[in-house]
């Protein structure tokens, strides 16, 4: 299992890479990036998505909407779920504070998997699904920053982020599958 978390060495490596990359400008973007993905903001989301999908529902149709809405208990459980079950180290306990560059103060436990990659990903699956391309483009950019940002900000490592993001693509999924049926039925 370890094996599997570590890449081989290349979990290391790749965190390294990103973390080892810094600037004052590139710091306050993933900062802010990272603050954004936070699920804690998923009222906000869901009350901008429907607020749009009112006035534009050609750029997001509500039945995304309400995917996002419906695979957030799902993906939320999970992520909840996997975390004291795995209760990996974040990367400051992992490899020793002074091998990180941390801003903020993240947890030291419960590494996998990152929850801002998970809703990130739940968010970006729900809406993107037959949308105008700006807004596919932005949604999925904006997911892959936010991953970014948890490894640059030392908060997890490249193997959090990927298995966040997996979780929040399946909560994506069975929640789209739920309505569909839910829907089929009515």
């Amino acid at each position: 299992m370890r094996d599997l978390y570590d890449w081989f060495g290349l979990n290391v490596a790749l965190f390294h890479l990103i973390n080892g990359a810094h600037a004052p400008w590139w710091d306050c973007c993933m900062v802010t990036v990272s603050w954004l993905g936070n699920y804690e903001f998923f009222p906000f989301y869901v009350a901008s998505l429907l607020l749009l999908a009112q006035i534009a529902p050609r750029w997001v149709p509500r039945r995304n909407v309400l995917v996002f809405a419906v695979g957030f208990a799902p993906t939320w459980a999970a992520v909840a779920t996997l975390k004291p079950f795995f209760g990996l180290p974040r990367p400051a306990l992992a490899l020793g504070r002074n091998a990180v560059v941390l801003i903020g103060s993240p947890p030291l436990h419960d590494s996998f998997p990152s929850g801002h990659a998970a809703f990130v990903a739940l968010l970006a699956a729900s809406i993107a699904v037959r949308v105008a391309r700006p807004l596919k483009w932005g949604l999925w950019l904006f997911a892959v920053a936010v991953c970014v940002s948890r490894i640059s900000v030392g908060a997890h490592f490249p193997a959090d982020v990927v298995g966040g993001a997996a979780v929040g693509l399946g909560g994506a999924g069975l929640a789209s599958l739920l309505v569909r049926a839910v829907s089929a039925r009515t």
